[in-house]
């Protein structure tokens, strides 16, 4: 079992990239859930995934950095722009791994076009900034009361990184469903150097906007100053998801 669960943790060749890009300065906060809590937001045809018994949900702020569309070169003054997800973890049609977006936030409103797929992009004022130490990470959906603020201080790198720590950020694919179909979008990146982080400061209505109950169990959190030449793959169907569950 240990050789198949590493061997699930490689990341794929994505060798036609539908977008190229960096993520930087990434944090994950973790908290863990009861599955009925969670499989209750997915579409027919995703499973929760567990660690321990647990489902898992993350709040992942970051920055997209040199961002452009496959094969292009990186132009000249593109800019930098945040992001922040709310993501679970779950298994496709066929078993593997993935991820499942509860919500995606984004300053960049060329990153809605993700929605043809179903990608739960909404515009968003969002910051990450440095001060001495520590990140703070800011977020408010356009629209909403939904906003969050996250302040963290990184510590020593994982080496090597738990076993908690490397299920909970190596996924090579999302899933999103679009008009009863869901899709599979594979990712490579070279692999996540996580560190531990201490979390000094969160205020967030994310889980709640996304219909998440409370929870009683503390957060784990990591840090990452972030993976370089991110691929992501083009969409494909991989099967239906009728279902009551939401688009996100």
């Amino acid at each position: 079992m240990a050789d198949e669960a590493e061997s699930e943790r490689q990341a794929p060749r994505v060798r036609l990239p539908g977008l190229r890009c960096h993520w930087l300065n990434q944090c994950f906060v973790h908290w863990p859930y009861p599955p009925d809590d969670v499989q209750g937001l997915l579409p027919e045809g995703l499973t929760v995934d567990t660690y321990e018994g647990a489902a898992w949900v993350s709040l992942t702020p970051f920055v997209m950095a040199d961002v452009r569309p496959h094969p292009l070169p990186v132009l000249p003054g593109t800019p930098d722009f945040p992001e922040t997800n709310l993501r679970t973890y779950v298994r496709g049609p066929d078993g593997r791994d993935g991820l499942w977006f509860l919500s995606l936030d984004v300053t960049n409103p060329l990153m809605l076009g993700a929605l043809a797929v179903g990608a739960p992009y909404r515009l968003a004022r969002l910051r990450v900034e440095k001060e001495d130490e520590r990140l703070v990470y800011t977020g408010s959906r356009y629209g909403s009361g939904v906003s969050y603020r996250l302040v963290i201080r990184p510590g020593e790198r994982l080496t090597p990184p738990s076993e908690q720590a490397d299920w909970l950020t190596s996924r090579w694919r999302a899933y999103t469903r679009r008009l009863g179909v869901v899709w599979e979008v594979p990712v490579e990146h070279e692999p996540w150097r996580p560190a531990a982080a201490e979390i000094e400061s969160l205020e967030e209505n994310l889980r709640e906007a996304a219909g998440l109950p409370p929870c009683g169990e503390p957060p784990v959190a990591h840090f990452s100053p972030g993976v370089r030449d991110v691929r992501i793959g083009i969409a494909r169907p991989v099967g239906t998801g009728g279902g009551e569950a939401r688009d996100a």
